[in-house]
């Protein structure tokens, strides 16, 4: 698989990388042996950026990840995540305090039982802490050490500026697919101006874009697509003619829906690692032969057309908060 350059400070990965969050947290009961199976697999076909984050639990998902790579460490770019804290209640919130930063790390070290982790963001922006300093922090864990890259998730432009002048900022981690690009107006502009890479989360939009939901049926009552906008009964009818638009393209290229998509994202630039989630081997070979795709100008025309035909938003009104975007 191809290696792509994340930002302009050194971080490189296979252009397709693994989110591990969903093998723990929000989409439904685990099955930790296929998730390690999953992230061994995925490792042996050559991905080597691993996505986890502290809040994703919490805990458990470092836990899980730590346990699967195991006597892999020197092939891995580990990617995970601090600034989002859960209470027991599981209500979450922000915490971006340079303690926090402090703190978090010394959990996921140990969790992920590693020694140095490659790529640290902090989460989201704490609205009550000055991005300098939460940065600040963190640039006070690369000096240590303990963090060789750092990111920021979720943020607005600003945000990225002034982050970026108190330590060069890898990885921008945000959403962005054929249905989300909310990136494109301002975000992505000044991320490429200041060299910082782009890791898309959720490129397959939370697994909608592979046509395989339709309805929400089947799905367990604690899967987290059950409390977005996008996800009810009407919008998901209406952004059916998405879904048969990446089909049709799809069924010219000789490809599934899946690597459609996933191909689009890669072919919107050499600094993008998108960061398919999923916990099953089967989804996994799927997704990574988006990398064997090559997109005609017809079908970048066609597929550049969907996002205008996206109904609802992306997070219901709580989470939207937490979001700078």
């Amino acid at each position: 698989m191809e290696i792509r350059k994340i930002g302009s400070q050194g971080l490189s990965a296979a252009a397709i990388g693994l989110g591990c969050m969903g093998m723990t947290h929000a989409y439904g009961t685990r099955d930790d042996d296929e998730s390690i199976a999953t992230i061994h697999r995925a490792l042996d076909q050559g991905v080597t950026l691993l996505d986890t984050a502290e809040v994703y639990g919490p805990y458990t998902n470092e836990e899980l990840v730590g346990k699967a790579i195991k006597g892999r460490r020197d092939s891995i770019v580990i990617a995970t995540k601090f600034g989002i804290t859960m209470a027991a209640d599981r209500n979450m919130s922000l915490s971006g305090t340079p303690d926090d930063a402090r703190r978090a790390i010394e959990g996921s070290l140990k969790r992920l039982g590693v020694d140095v982790i490659d790529l640290y963001y902090l989460h989201r922006k704490d609205p009550n802490v000055p991005i300098e300093d939460s940065v600040g922090a963190m640039k006070e864990l690369v000096q240590a050490g303990k963090v060789r890259y750092l990111g920021l998730s979720e943020v607005n432009a600003e945000t990225l500026r002034a982050a970026h002048k108190v330590h060069p900022i890898s990885a921008l981690q945000s959403e962005y697919s054929l249905w989300e690009r909310g990136l494109e107006a301002s975000i992505l502009p000044v991320a490429r101006e200041l060299g910082v890479g782009l890791v898309p989360f959720s490129p397959l939009g939370r697994g909608y874009l592979t046509g395989a939901l339709s309805t929400l049926e089947g799905l367990p009552a604690n899967d987290f697509r059950r409390t977005l906008p996008r996800f009810t009964e009407e919008h998901m009818t209406a952004n059916l003619q998405i879904v048969e638009a990446v089909k049709a393209v799809a069924t010219r290229q000789g490809a599934t829906p899946a690597q459609i998509a996933l191909a689009w994202v890669l072919a919107q630039g050499a600094d993008m690692v998108p960061i398919p989630g999923t916990k099953r081997r089967t989804y996994l070979n799927d997704n990574l032969g988006a990398a064997e795709i090559v997109l005609t100008m017809a079908d970048l025309a066609e597929l550049g057309e969907l996002a205008s035909l996206t109904q609802g938003a992306r997070y219901a009104a709580q989470a939207a908060t937490m979001a700078q975007r």
